[in-house]
């Protein structure tokens, strides 16, 4: 069940020397989505997970059309000072700098345990601190979940959990 012919190559974006995988035409056709979906869904068993954990902005996308199709919850990870309520945040470092993410501190009662997704990985400075954040409000993480994994990037050495991709480039 292949996404590839879904995912537009774009090089020299966003700077020179990169090239980046579109998702978009993935998401504008109802067979793609259709195919990522119940790609993620074949990719970590859903008996081994209660919540699908989003990383904004397009692991929300992923995350909740499979956390409906589960008939599971669905917790958000977003950027700094977009969750109305109390959060705990983790900061890492990007290649040229420094971002955080931040979660609800009551996004979990101590046990659940969470699949994290998102579209990409790259370098996992991200999902690494996805990870922190869910532990640390008393989620266990049991694994993460991509659409497409730049496998020439170190990312999957960072994560401490099972690490499955739809593509990989």
């Amino acid at each position: 069940m292949s996404i590839e012919p879904y995912i537009r190559d774009v090089p020299d974006f966003p700077k020179p020397g990169i090239l980046f995988k579109d998702i978009t035409p993935l998401l504008q056709s109802p067979e793609g989505l259709r195919r990522s979906i119940e790609g993620l869904t074949e990719l970590v068993d859903p008996e081994s997970y209660d919540l699908v954990v989003g990383i904004e902005s397009r692991g929300f996308i992923f995350g909740t059309a499979l956390a409906h199709h589960l008939d599971k919850g669905f917790v958000p990870i977003r950027k700094p000072g977009k969750l109305p309520w109390k959060t705990a945040s983790e900061s890492y470092e990007l290649e040229y700098g420094k971002d955080t993410i931040e979660i609800h501190v009551d996004a979990f009662e101590p046990g659940p345990r969470a699949l994290i997704v998102d579209d990409l990985l790259a370098t996992g400075g991200t999902a690494e601190a996805a990870l922190k954040l869910v532990r640390r409000v008393g989620g266990e993480p049991v694994a993460c979940a991509f659409v497409i994994e730049l496998s020439f990037l170190p990312g999957r050495q960072r994560l401490d959990v099972p690490v499955h991709a739809l593509m990989k480039v």
